[in-house]
C-alpha cells in the first residue's frame, strides 16, 4: 500500500508545527526551572550537594515537566502558529484554493502524532530513568522525611503459600526483629521458622538469622530444631520492601510498574492503584497531544478581531480545563470511585467530543 506523499503545504505546516512546539517547550521549561530553583535555592546552598547533583536533578526535572505538560506545550504551539497564519490570511487563502478542512487537518495530525509518539517513549521509558536522579536529590537534600514505609507489625505474603510476620525493621541497620515465616500446603501449615533477629546479608535475598527455631509438621508429628549459631537462609524479602515514597511510581519504567503491581498483589497488598494510575496516564497523555492538536486548529484557524491574544487566551483556557478535569479524574480513580482505566481516559473521551464539535463549527 502506497502512502500519500507529503505536499509542499504539508511540509510547511509540519515544520511550523514542530519548530513552534520545540520553542514553546523550551520557553516553558526555562520558566519552570527558574521557579523551581527559586523554591529550592536555600536547600541547594545549605546542603552539601555538588554541581553534578544539581545538574542531574534539573535533567530529571526537565523530563518530568515534559512528561506532565507536553499536551499543554502542543496546544500552545498549535494555537500560536495557526493564529499567526490566520491573522496573515494564510488559512483563508488555503481554504479558498479548494483545500478542504479535512485535508488541512492532515499535516496537523502528522505533527500531533509525531509529538504523541515522542511523548509516549518519554513517559514509558525515558522520563522515569531521569526521574530517579530528581527524586533522589529531593529525598536527600530537600524533603528528607518522605519515606512512609511500614517498619512495625509488617505482614507479607512472599509467595502464595508463605506468610511472613515481622515485629520490627531497622532501616539503617537493614535488620529485622521478631521474624516469623509460616509455610502452608493447601490449608495445612507445614513449617514455622522463627528468629529473634535477621540481618540482610547479600543479593539475592540472603538473610542471616540468629536465635532461630524451625518447627516442621507432618500430620500430628512435629519436629523441632533450635540454633544459636547464625543461619544463612533465603527469604523473598529485600530492604527496598520497607521503603515507600508517595511518588516512587514516577521513577519506574512501565515494565517495572507492571512488575511492582504483580509483586504487591502476590503479597496480599491489593491497593496498587497509584501504580495503575501512573501506567495508564502515560498512554492517555500521549494520545491527548493529538486531540488538543485538532482543538487548537479548530480554535485558532478562524481570523477574529482579538487576534493572537484571544486565541492564546482560549488555548490556555482549554489547556487549564483539561488539566483540571484530569486532576478530578485522578482523584476519583485513586479513591476507587471509578475504575482506574476509565478515570485516566475520561478527559480524553470528553475532549474528543469537544474536538468533534469544534471541527463541525470550524471555518470551512
Amino acid at each position: 500500500m502506497n502512502l500519500p506523499r507529503l505536499k509542499v503545504l504539508d511540509r510547511y505546516l509540519i515544520r511550523k508545527f514542530l519548530s513552534t512546539a520545540g520553542f514553546s517547550m523550551l520557553i516553558c521549561t526555562m520558566i519552570s526551572c527558574a521557579i523551581d530553583f527559586s523554591d529550592k535555592v536555600q536547600s541547594i546552598i545549605e546542603e552539601p550537594c555538588t554541581g553534578k547533583d544539581i545538574l542531574a536533578y534539573y535533567t530529571g526535572f526537565v523530563f518530568q515537566m515534559s512528561s506532565l505538560l507536553m499536551p499543554l506545550y502542543t496546544l500552545i504551539a498549535v494555537v500560536f502558529f495557526t493564529s499567526r497564519l490566520a491573522f496573515n490570511s494564510e488559512i483563508l487563502s488555503i481554504l479558498n484554493a479548494g483545500v478542504s478542512f479535512a485535508r488541512l487537518l492532515r499535516p496537523y495530525l502528522i505533527g500531533g502524532l509525531t509529538i504523541g509518539l515522542m511523548h509516549l517513549s518519554i513517559n514509558h521509558f525515558i522520563a522515569p530513568g531521569f526521574n530517579k536522579w530528581k527524586l533522589w536529590f529531593e529525598r536527600t537534600y530537600v524533603w528528607k522525611q518522605q519515606d512512609k514505609g511500614k517498619t512495625t507489625n509488617v505482614h507479607l505474603l512472599t509467595a502464595p503459600d508463605v506468610k511472613v510476620y515481622i515485629r520490627g525493621y531497622n532501616k539503617n541497620g537493614k535488620s529485622m526483629s521478631g521474624l516469623r515465616v509460616e509455610r502452608f500446603e493447601g490449608s495445612q501449615i507445614r513449617s514455622i521458622l522463627s528468629a529473634e533477629n535477621a540481618r540482610w546479608k547479600s543479593e539475592p535475598d540472603r538473610w542471616e538469622l540468629t536465635q532461630w527455631t524451625i518447627r516442621t509438621f507432618d500430620g500430628l508429628k512435629e519436629t523441632l530444631q533450635r540454633g544459636t549459631t547464625p543461619l544463612d537462609t533465603a527469604l523473598n524479602i529485600r530492604p527496598q520492601d520497607f521503603v515507600y515514597y508517595n511518588n516512587q511510581n514516577e521513577e519506574m519504567t512501565t515494565p517495572e510498574l507492571r512488575q511492582a503491581i504483580r509483586r504487591d498483589r502476590n503479597r496480599g497488598q491489593a491497593n496498587t492503584r497509584s501504580y495503575e494510575i501512573e501506567m495508564h496516564r502515560r498512554t492517555a497523555d500521549a494520545v491527548t497531544n493529538i486531540i488538543l492538536t485538532v482543538i487548537g486548529l479548530a480554535v485558532a484557524g478562524r481570523k477574529v478581531r482579538g487576534g493572537l491574544g484571544l486565541h492564546l487566551a482560549m488555548g490556555i483556557g482549554i489547556g487549564a480545563g483539561f488539566i483540571l478535569l484530569s486532576k478530578f479524574a485522578v482523584s476519583f480513580a485513586a479513591s476507587g470511585s471509578i475504575p482506574v482505566m476509565l478515570g485516566m481516559w475520561i478527559p480524553n473521551l470528553i475532549f474528543i467530543a469537544v474536538a468533534a464539535w469544534l471541527v463541525l463549527r470550524a471555518q470551512k
